[in-house]
């Protein structure tokens, strides 16, 4: 689950490995039907469970090159779709960090999540980049979110942010 005023995020740990690609995270067999259904199969090929049973807050820890290949948003929107509350991950391909920022979804590296352990219990403060495994008391560094893109997620998304942005008269974030 988010918190809006602090930034939090608390969920259970979905662990995935290294080179989880677009296509897996959004299968072309299902990218000219709704998001719903394209959501419904987000993750499938790795874990046919995922997206059944996956909660409102969970997060996604991964390995290396999480969301490399091509450059759909979908695989993005899915996980937002999904309730997703963050992914955790090594690494990220390039067009996927940018697209699930602009959804709304925060996406943060972190070097070593070797003490996370499936179903864990986290929570993520975004400013700091603090995550706590409250399950076995373990901490992790992440890279906290610049403030900029942290008014993004805040906001639901790129397009929430800008129409706040417009609706505020041009004034951003806690000046509005």
């Amino acid at each position: 689950m988010r918190d809006a005023d602090t930034i939090r995020i608390t969920g259970r740990a979905w662990l995935f490995g290294d080179d989880i690609d677009t296509d897996v995270l959004a299968p072309g067999l299902y990218m000219k039907g709704p998001l719903e259904e394209l959501a419904r199969h987000c993750l499938e090929a790795v874990d046919p469970a995922f997206a059944g049973t996956v909660q409102p807050g969970d997060i996604i820890v991964a390995g290396e090159n999480f969301g490399i290949g091509s450059s759909r948003e979908q695989a993005a929107l899915a996980l937002v779709r999904l309730k997703v509350g963050a992914v955790v991950a090594r690494s990220f391909g390039g067009i996927f960090l940018r697209n699930a920022f602009n959804a709304g979804l925060p996406a943060l590296e972190c070097a070593d999540t070797s003490l996370i352990r499936a179903g864990d219990d986290l929570e993520i403060d975004l400013r700091t980049g603090a995550l706590v495994d409250r399950t076995n008391k373990a901490t992790c560094r992440l890279e906290p979110v610049p403030p900029r893109l942290l008014e993004i997620v805040q906001a639901g998304g790129l397009i929430a942010h800008l129409k706040q942005t417009i609706a505020s008269g041009g004034r951003r974030g806690r000046e509005a």
